[in-house]
Formats: C-alpha cells, structure tokens, sequence
C-alpha cells in the first residue's frame, strides 16, 4: 500500500515548525538589528554616493578604526557584567605618551609594548579591586582612574611628542594587500583581538560567567561562580585593551599626545550598546560591538563623501542612533520580563 501524500492542511501546520526551526534565538535579535542598520546605511551610501559602494569603503573604515574596535572589546567585557569604564579614553592617551616618550628615550619596541601593556593592566586591576572590595559604584572609580590617567599624561610631557621609531613607523605605513583592495597590520591585530574575545566569552567557564554575573550577581554568588575573580577581571581586560588600542592609535598618528583621545570612551560604549548588548548587563555578543563600530565609522564617511556636511553631524548622528537602540533595549527587556 503506498505511502498518501501530504495534503494542503499538513504542509500548512509543518510550516510554523520550519519557520521555528530557522529562527535565531532572540539574544541575536540585537545585533541582527545592528547588522541590518548597517547594510541599509552601506546600501544608502552606495545610491547617493559615487565610489562609495566600493569595498574599500568598509575596508577602510576597518583600517581608521581598528584602534577603537579593540577599544569596545574590552568595554564589551564591562558592560556584560553591569558595570562601565570611564577611564578608557585616558588610558589610551597615557599608552601613547608612554610609547612616544619611553621610544625617545631610547627603548626598544618591544619593550616599550610590554611595558604599555603591563600599564594599562595594572591600571584596570586596581580599579576592579576597588570596585569589587569596596563596594564603590565603577562610574566613580573608573572616574577616578580617567582622571588619573590623564594627569599622569601631562606629569610625562605637556606637548605632543613624535614617534620616529623604525618598527613603529614601518607597522603605521604597511599595508595587506587583498586583490585590488588592502587593509593595514592594525586591522588583523584588531580581528585577531575579536575573535580571541568571542572564544573566551563563549567557549569559557570565564566568558560563561561573565554573562551570569551580568544577569544576577547574587545568583552567580549562590551558583558558586567566581564572581570575585570574574568582576576583577573584566576591568583588567579592558585596561589590557585600552593599553593595545592606545598602541594602535599611536601608530596610527605616530605622536603621543596628551589631549588625544577625549572623548572616546564614549564612542565605545556607544559602539557597545548600539551593537546591541544591555547596559544592565548579561546580554550581547562583540561581534555587535565590532559592527557598532563600523556603524559609526560609516557615518564618518557619510560625512567625508558628502563633503557638505560638518562634523558635528556625526556626534548628532551617533547621538539619535544611541537614543533609539537604548529604547529599543528597554521594549526588548520590558517584553521578556
């Protein structure tokens, strides 16, 4: 006896189960959001603008701000956990002084590496042994350590100071090529930075509990989880990052400059929420905050290829796209609680 054929109604009721079946899960919802922002804004660019739809206009908003996709990995890390950093921005400006001036002096690149990067992390360290032990809210110490920072830069030198090294130079000036296209060193230290952070927030007891302390802190404590260690160690990661990025935006001016980098611990944790993790912590992946940041480079570059525009309309910009994705955060909380 053969087998009946499925009729009409049986197609209709399997058809929910595929759809169920090929749907994310709704933690993706938000940097699916922000993957959708961009290709639209990509796509609005490439209709009005001539050249724009080249490929080397993404590649080269990678190259311009490889510096600051390191920058929201690390405050990535922070905001998972509910916390935030203000320091970050300083800390970058305190790596290149301390890069330029100890690279004057006479030290060799390597060295003056370690030594940035030893800097930026014990700087972190303190700061999450404060928060943690204390019991001190992280906007007010990680306040303190941006001011810190800061003044540490203008103890070291009050002018700007010129990188002339030979293997800083060359790493500023190198390119990749990619057929017709290239990117610079900086772009493949910042991807190689993303991916490790994907791996260690996905595929670690670390990174698993980084997003339970983010959720509920008093229930992680009741888990057994680390929640010492982990809260301490989301800020060293981001005073390592801080410390890289401060390196990378170093070679990518060649100068270390006490005022640099005002300001751009708030383009990272724009980037952060507009590449859809909650302030509040316990959700968001950084692959959304890389794309976050691509967000806000392509705005620059709106910006660049109208060449009409000022520049203030950037800040505008990033200004409404946060307002939205914040309250876009806040339905979405509101609707799963």
């Amino acid at each position: 006896m053969s087998a009946q054929a499925p009729t009409i109604k049986d197609l209709g009721s399997s058809l929910p189960d595929a759809i169920r079946r090929f749907t994310p899960p709704p933690r993706f919802y938000p940097v699916l959001a922000t993957i959708a922002l961009f290709i639209g804004m990509f796509g609005a660019g490439s209709i009005r603008y001539e050249g724009f739809s080249s490929p080397q206009t993404i590649l080269s908003v990678l190259v311009d701000n490889s510096f600051l996709i390191v920058l929201a990995v690390g405050m990535t890390f922070v905001i998972l956990t509910g916390g935030i950093d203000l320091s970050v921005g300083s800390v970058v400006a305190l790596s290149t002084m301390i890069a330029a001036s100890t690279l004057r002096s006479g030290w060799s690149a390597p060295l003056v590496i370690v030594t940035v990067l030893l800097t930026g992390s014990v700087l972190g360290l303190l700061m999450g042994l404060v928060i943690h032990y204390f019991e001190i809210q992280p906007f007010i110490v990680t306040l303190a350590g941006m001011f810190l920072a800061r003044g540490l830069c203008y103890v070291i030198s009050l002018e700007s100071i010129p990188i002339k090294n030979g293997t800083f130079t060359s790493f500023a000036s190198g390119t990749i090529e990619i057929g017709d296209y290239f990117i610079t060193p900086s772009v493949v230290v910042a991807l190689v930075v993303l991916v490790i952070a994907a791996v260690v927030l996905h595929m670690t007891r670390f990174g698993r509990t980084v997003y339970a302390v983010g959720g509920s802190e008093q229930s992680a404590l009741l888990m057994g989880l680390a929640v010492a260690g982990t809260k301490v160690g989301v800020y060293v990661i981001s005073g390592f990052c801080s410390a890289l990025a401060g390196l990378l935006f170093s070679i990518y001016t060649l100068s270390g400059y006490n005022l640099g980098a005002v300001g751009m611990e708030l383009d990272a944790i724009a980037a952060v929420v507009i590449g859809g993790t909650l302030l509040t912590g316990g959700s968001g992946l950084v692959l959304g905050s890389a794309v976050g940041v691509l967000v806000l480079g392509l705005i620059q570059s709106f910006i660049s290829f109208d060449g009409t525009l000022s520049s203030w309309w950037t800040k505008i910009t990033i200004g409404v796209l946060l307002l939205a994705f914040v309250l876009i955060q806040r339905l979405f909380t509101r609707r799963t609680t």
